[in-house]
């Protein structure tokens, strides 16, 4: 028994590493350790490690070539896969497009036949400007928009500023290189809408939330969850019939609106030229205006003196017009009338007339 524990007691102790040699490997370490460091390695150590590097690449690149194939096998199979579950798919969407093109080109043709029958000016189609937005959030507006383009480029105040998806807002600053957009959700945001569906009219209010509110619409309006939201123009600062979203309810029941232009960001937009509709010219009547009227005519017409009948008396004249007389101061009718009956002439200026 104490032969065999002295055997142990042996083998511990020589396995144990003596303090010095303990103490040099912890300092070897901390030099290696210091020495890593981008900023303190020496550059010997550094072209020793890429020379090892470069030699040991070929080789770990052969090797690791047929486990990548091996491992790369599973995945390019379900891509495989996934390709023509896509195709398919995209083969759908284009069947669909399609009849909808179809249904479009159809439909244009109507708009434009009824266009001409009703002797409608549609406005003039202009370029539209395109730009890079910036989030920029100094100014006195808190959800806006700066825009790379200005006066130069043609921006105006109050034009309508789009992306891919639908309205983003309008101009509301523009200078001469950069124009500040507006955005929806602002709190100063106000801006016509309707319903694609049932052209109920509204109000978009924004209240710096991503959802805007529907106001002034009525108390028994005719909207559904999901209805297409589109400007109206009614106020006259958008055209009709831009994209705003879809019409969603909110925990207390209010319609909002879940704008179309969130599905992207903020970045690429382009801002469509619209001019208003001017208001009529307050200017007097014209009588060059009027074909085939005088000046004369207007001045009778808007005195009340309207022209008198030749029959009208006048003057205190008598409604009876004087008949000419015939020879003998009698009526020319009587004449007339014994002339037609055979008698002489002579009759009619009162000689007596005697029979031949």
């Amino acid at each position: 028994m104490a032969q065999w524990r002295s055997s142990r007691r042996d083998n511990e102790e020589g396995v144990r590493f003596s303090p010095a040699l303990f103490i040099f490997l912890v300092l070897v370490s901390c030099i290696l350790v210091a020495s890593d460091r981008p900023e303190n390695r020496p550059q010997v150590l550094s072209g020793v490690r890429a020379g090892f590097n470069d030699a040991a690449m070929p080789v770990l690149e052969l090797a690791a070539w047929p486990l990548r194939g091996i491992q790369n096998v599973g995945p390019w199979w379900r891509r495989q896969f996934e390709l023509a579950q896509e195709n398919r798919e995209l083969r759908e969407d284009l069947a669909e497009l399609r009849a909808w093109r179809d249904v479009a080109l159809s439909l244009r043709d109507r708009a434009r036949l009824y266009e001409e029958a009703l002797n409608l000016e549609t406005p003039a189609v202009r370029e539209r400007i395109t730009a890079w937005a910036v989030a920029e959030r100094a100014g006195p507006f808190v959800r806006s928009r700066l825009i790379g383009v200005g006066a130069r480029d043609g921006v105006r105040e109050g034009y309508p500023v789009v992306n891919v998806y639908g309205l983003v807002g309008r101009t509301v600053d523009v200078g001469q290189r950069s124009a500040r957009a507006l955005l929806l959700t602002d709190l100063n945001s106000r801006v016509a809408v309707m319903a694609d569906r049932s052209n109920a009219r509204a109000m978009l209010t924004g209240d710096n939330t991503d959802f805007p509110r529907l106001e002034y619409l009525g108390t028994d309006p005719d909207i559904q969850e999901g209805d297409r939201i589109v400007t109206s123009g009614d106020d006259n600062v958008l055209p009709r019939g831009l994209p705003v979203g879809e019409a969603v309810r909110d925990r207390d029941g209010r319609w909002r609106v879940a704008l179309y232009s969130d599905a992207a960001p903020l970045d690429l937009v382009w801002i469509w030229p619209f001019e208003p509709v001017a208001p009529p010219e307050a200017n007097p009547l014209s009588v060059d205006a009027l074909p085939g009227l005088n000046a004369e005519d207007l001045t009778g017409d808007l005195t009340g003196d309207a022209p008198q009948d030749a029959g009208t008396p006048q003057n205190g004249e008598t409604g009876s017009e004087p008949e000419t007389s015939g020879p003998g101061g009698a009526p020319a009718a009587i004449a007339q009338t014994s002339s037609s009956d055979g008698t002489s002439d002579g009759a009619a200026d009162g000689e007596p007339g005697g029979e031949d």
